[in-house]
C-alpha cells in the first residue's frame, strides 16, 4: 500500500509542476519556472520507489490518468478553463480504462 502512496505523491508533484509550468509563461517568470522544474524532479523519486512493486505499465497508466484529471481540475481552478462534454467523456474513459487495468490486470513484477 505504501507504494501506491508513493505513486500518488509522484502524480501530485508532476501535476504541480505542470500547473507551475503554465504560470511560468514559457519560462519567462523565474520563480514559477524554478518551482516547476523542482516539482518535476521531485516527482521522479517517488515514482521510482513505487516501481519496486507496481508494474511499470500499471504505474504509468495510473500516473497518466490521474495526472490528466488533476491538471484538468487545476485548469478549471487557476485558469478558468471549463472542460466541454467531449473532454469530460474522454476523461471518464481514460479513468475507467485505468481502473479496469488496476482491478483486473494480472501483471507481475519480475
Amino acid at each position: 500500500m505504501l507504494n501506491y502512496l508513493f505513486l500518488i505523491l509522484a502524480i501530485v508533484m508532476e501535476a504541480a509542476g505542470t500547473t507551475l509550468l503554465k504560470f511560468s509563461e514559457q519560462f519567462t517568470k523565474l520563480v514559477p519556472s524554478i518551482f516547476s522544474l523542482l516539482c518535476y524532479v521531485a516527482s521522479l523519486y517517488p515514482l521510482s520507489l513505487c516501481l519496486r512493486t507496481i508494474p511499470i505499465g500499471i504505474a504509468y497508466a495510473t500516473w497518466s490518468a490521474l495526472g490528466i484529471a488533476l491538471i484538468t481540475l487545476s485548469g478549471m481552478f487557476f485558469f478558468k478553463q471549463t472542460p466541454d462534454l467531449g473532454a469530460i467523456i474522454g476523461l471518464l474513459l481514460i479513468i475507467s480504462g485505468v481502473a479496469v487495468l488496476n482491478l483486473f490486470s494480472k501483471m507481475e513484477i519480475h
